[in-house]
């Protein structure tokens, strides 16, 4: 018999339920307080529009150090029945070595049985399996504190959008990039622009987090990777991350239908000195008109 998307809903529930229980200190999950509301408002009547993919993290102790290791899990509307996406970070960890964990991780929960809870095998396995890559991490980190020279590099992504206008959307994408410590704008109404700045591994996990789960028409239309010896803040062309809006264009009468004025949009760029992304998002060359 097929299962259902109600039936998974359920038994995601229950499990985010149990991980509760098992987990109660603050800080050790965190959940966004209207996911589970928005799942039962669905199960309740289930012939509404799906509700947003449940996500949320989970802050991990490994070793007798206690080092933080952040399991960021999103499940599917059909999980337990296909596999959870998870993501495993820690600072203590190089790139490459989050790589493999990560690597390590999805063999593992691949392993497991399909329609059975896999989250708390999950922690488990990192709790088990992490502490080799964190102390290769750390004998990384000894021998590049020897070199005399330490390079940074600033990764800028231009993002475009048809238009962005919901509140629950544009409050996803400030807090999202307070949290990664990028610099840059969005731009509210139609069409829609984001500008992140500041190190790659932040640019690609502020990118990986909003365009999901129901993002369709968004892009990232270019990206700038800039390499100092110094650090990326001297790079910065943003020192905080904007709410831009300018005045609407023409009257459609449709409330949030509006055209933003793209002659003020090219000033901001010149004022910013990228000019020259203004014909990477819109196909056209940009032109100021004389006042």
């Amino acid at each position: 018999m097929a299962v259902t998307v109600k039936e998974c809903l359920e038994l995601q529930l229950l499990e985010v339920e149990m991980l509760l229980t098992m987990f109660p200190k603050k800080g050790e999950i965190n959940l966004d307080e209207e996911a589970v509301p928005s799942v039962q408002r669905y199960l309740r009547n289930a012939d509404g529009a799906l509700p947003p993919q449940l996500e949320f993290s989970m802050a991990i102790d490994v070793g007798e150090s206690k080092v933080k290791v952040e399991l960021q899990v999103r499940l599917p509307h059909m999980y337990p029945h296909v596999a959870p996406e998870l993501y495993a970070r820690s600072n203590a960890l190089h790139r490459q070595q989050q790589l493999q964990l990560n690597t390590g991780l999805a063999s593992h929960i691949g392993s497991l049985d399909s329609g059975e809870p896999r989250i708390y095998d999950a922690v488990q396995w990192l709790k088990d399996n992490s502490l080799p890559y964190l102390e290769n991490s750390k004998i990384s980190s000894e021998n590049a504190s020897k070199e005399v020279i330490v390079k940074e590099t600033l990764h800028r992504m231009w993002i475009y959008s048809h238009h962005i206008y919901r509140q629950e959307l544009r409050k996803k994408i400030f807090d999202c990039a307070k949290k990664l410590n990028l610099t840059g704008f969005c731009l509210t109404g139609k069409p829609g622009v984001i500008c992140v700045e500041g190190l790659q591994e932040n640019s690609e996990e502020f990118w990986r987090v909003i365009r999901y789960p129901n993002w369709k028409h968004i892009s990232c239309k270019h990206v700038e990777i800039i390499e100092t010896e110094g650090s990326i803040d001297n790079l910065r062309l943003f020192h905080t991350f904007e709410d831009l809006q300018f005045q609407a264009h023409g009257d459609y009468g449709l409330r949030n239908d509006y055209h933003m004025d793209l002659g003020q949009f090219l000033e901001f760029l010149k004022q910013h000195q990228s000019e020259h992304i203004f014909q990477i998002l819109f196909g056209v060359k940009g032109k100021i008109s004389d006042k």
